[in-house]
């Protein structure tokens, strides 16, 4: 690097507009958007797509919502050519959607793009040629008037073919390429060249391309050479202010964004920004930058991961990780403290649903029953009472609510196109959770609650967005390594196992996972973290339950037990006001005594059911706590949650 790069680099001119506007405005609506993933985009491959990944992609950007699309360079090889005709005369191009095609200013390039669009419903041709100095000196030897000559002669033979186009709805484009680095009079000069040719109108538009071809300021100067262009260009009113940024400065969507306040209309750009060099803008970006300030993009990404395989696929380029919406790792955190907020977050969320859900009276409906079909269901609000689960205040609902979070988990996870078909509201779709039969309702019940909101604005900690509105999952959002705390463990101990460590536990385990996942060297996945916590508190056995009896003798409890310590058989007895308080009393005997055990009290105790995706019905947590004030927890897993809650003590007794 230069000691002093004045000497070699000067930063770019600034446009002259002290009363620039855009920094005052606000984005209210989307663009109009085209796609230039299957020209722009694909010359930049070091393989460019054939014809069937093109139609793919092609068909991909239909589904997706695009209504232009540059779909190549047809008089640049037979096979562009070739494609043009197999969208047209296949009948691939929707009647809606605009077919964009590039030509340079020459007159034969411009004869055989103007054949490759004979017999299409709608079609832009898009002529560009270069104006900034650099590309005047260095690589045309032009002079100003030269160059402007170039482009009106392109111009004139593109609007001496149109009557070739009989039936086709045109629509003619421009772009001064590198206008960025163009002076900005002489980018009005030349377009204003070009309109005289076209002679656009209010009713029949001209698209007035200014592409940042190479970044070389900052995005704001971009926003002023657009608004100074809007403000001065002549007959402002007949053209399509278009946008066409690059990512050299790795600024290309707030180049796009600003300029958008600066009076543009229309954005060009590709999925995930390939391009040459740095790439194009990322559309998805900008898309979802608008969808996060509740404007709708007119684009579909609800499934946005089915769309990163089709475009890997299809281009042989791969997301990035830390893509903003796309990436592997975007709604990840490994920070502890990210990762609690996130927890907090999420679960405030769902009881927006839950407090939604008990106001709401709801009927279940058996669908389709003559036909023998599978079970369908349908949510319907009713005036009546006919609610399929209680919705009380005891502790059965408690319950009900631990099934709706298992529900709700489980819901969470299916792809965004299977959220609304019916076959995925059947009770055997939900084998497994705590009640199969009364799952499919709450499923539907959260299908309508995404749909209708209530005005429950999003406010996630670190999450700009809902990740199953673009079809990514809340499993996705938190994962673990040796930097995480005991908020992302605990979540995900919840999230993928129904395991709900008391705030307590949470603080004793975090640090014991992370010093485990610190060794490990790497991150661990939701499985493994389980695993280590059923080493530590489940499958220690140096105390270990045979049996467990108990009865009631004059309002007392009494339990006999069958232990085993250290696989030697132990039998003890003893009263109490419950079975654990028996246990204690039990476990303070001589007999155990002479083992060195500690008198000990129970300090804290929790228990519930486990989600689905666990063999056990119940899990137990106790913390004992020692006469000389030393604490443990302890974890029981049984069928029977009285067992449960005796493995919990005897864990807690391995554990000291």
């Amino acid at each position: 690097m230069q000691k002093d790069p004045s000497k070699k680099y000067r930063p770019f001119p600034p446009v002259a507009l002290p009363d620039r506007q855009w920094p005052g405005r606000v984005l209210t609506h989307a663009p109009r958007w085209c796609s230039v993933d299957l020209r722009d985009g694909n010359q930049a491959l070091a393989v460019p797509m054939n014809v069937s990944q093109k139609l793919e992609l092609f068909q991909t950007l239909v589904k997706t919502g695009f209504k232009e699309i540059e779909v190549g360079f047809p008089s640049a090889s037979n096979t562009e050519f070739a494609f043009n005709r197999l969208l047209i005369e296949k009948g691939h191009a929707p009647d809606d959607v605009w077919l964009q095609v590039l030509v340079q200013a020459r007159e034969d390039l411009i004869e055989r793009t103007v054949e490759s669009l004979v017999g299409a419903k709608k079609a832009i041709i898009h002529l560009y040629n270069s104006t900034s100095p650099a590309q005047r000196r260095v690589v045309f030897g032009k002079s100003k008037k030269e160059i402007v000559e170039v482009a009106v002669r392109g111009a004139q033979w593109i609007k001496d073919r149109l009557p070739k186009l009989k039936g086709t709805e045109v629509m003619l484009q421009y772009s001064p390429e590198s206008f960025s680095m163009t002076e900005v009079e002489f980018a009005k000069e030349i377009s204003e060249a070009v309109m005289d040719v076209w002679q656009p109108t209010p009713q029949r538009k001209m698209i007035l391309n200014l592409p940042d071809t190479v970044e070389v300021a900052m995005p704001n100067v971009y926003a002023d050479q657009i608004e100074w262009m809007c403000r001065n260009i002549k007959n402002r009113e007949s053209l399509i202010i278009s946008l066409h940024t690059h990512n050299d400065r790795c600024t290309g969507v707030a180049a796009t964004e600003l300029g958008l306040l600066a009076g543009a209309e229309r954005v060009e750009g590709t999925l995930f920004g390939n391009g040459e060099r740095t790439g194009n803008l990322d559309i998805v970006t900008v898309a979802l930058n608008l969808y996060q300030h509740g404007i709708d993009p007119q684009l579909d990404f609800s499934n946005l991961n089915s769309l990163i395989e089709v475009y890997e696929r299809c281009t042989g380029m791969t997301v990035p990780p830390r893509q903003p919406y796309a990436g592997e790792l975007v709604f990840t955190a490994f920070s502890g403290s990210h990762q609690d907020a996130i927890k907090k977050g999420l679960a405030e969320y769902f009881d927006h649903f839950w407090n939604w859900l008990q106001k709401e009276k709801r009927v279940l409906r058996n669908l389709d029953e003559r036909k023998k079909q599978p079970r369908k269901f349908s949510i319907e609000v009713k005036g009546d009472k006919g609610v399929v689960i209680p919705l009380s205040t005891n502790k059965e609902n408690e319950f009900n609510k631990i099934q709706a979070q298992a529900v709700w988990a489980r819901y969470q996870e299916l792809q965004a196109d299977q959220k609304h078909q019916a076959s995925q509201y059947t009770d055997k779709k939900w084998n497994g959770c705590l009640n199969r039969i009364c799952s499919p309702w709450i499923a539907s019940a959260i299908r309508d609650f995404s749909e209708e909101k209530h005005s429950i604005i999003w406010d996630v900690p670190y999450l700009t967005i809902d990740p199953t509105d673009i079809g990514r999952e809340y499993r996705e959002v938190i994962r673990t390594n040796s930097q995480s705390g005991k908020g992302g463990v605990a979540y995900l101990l919840e999230s993928k196992f129904g395991i709900e460590l008391p705030k307590e536990m949470q603080r004793e385990f975090g640090p014991i996972a992370n010093e485990k996942v610190d060794k490990i060297g790497r991150e661990v996945s939701a499985a493994k973290l389980r695993r280590i916590f059923l080493r530590e508190y489940v499958r220690k056995a140096k105390w270990g339950l045979n049996k467990f009896r108990t009865k009631q003798i004059n309002k007392q409890i009494f339990c006999n037990v069958d232990l085993s310590y250290k696989k030697r058989p132990i039998k003890i007895s003893g009263y109490g006001n419950g079975p654990l308080d028996a246990l204690v009393n039990a476990l303070k005997t001589e007999k155990i005594k002479k083992l060195k055990v500690p008198n000990f009290e129970i300090a804290n105790y929790k228990e519930h059911s486990l989600k689905s995706g666990t063999k056990a019905s119940a899990i137990s947590y106790t913390q004992i706590k020692t006469a000389d004030g030393k604490t443990r927890w302890g974890a029981g897993v049984d069928t029977n949650i009285e067992l449960a809650s005796v493995k919990a003590v005897l864990s807690a007794l391995n554990r000291l």
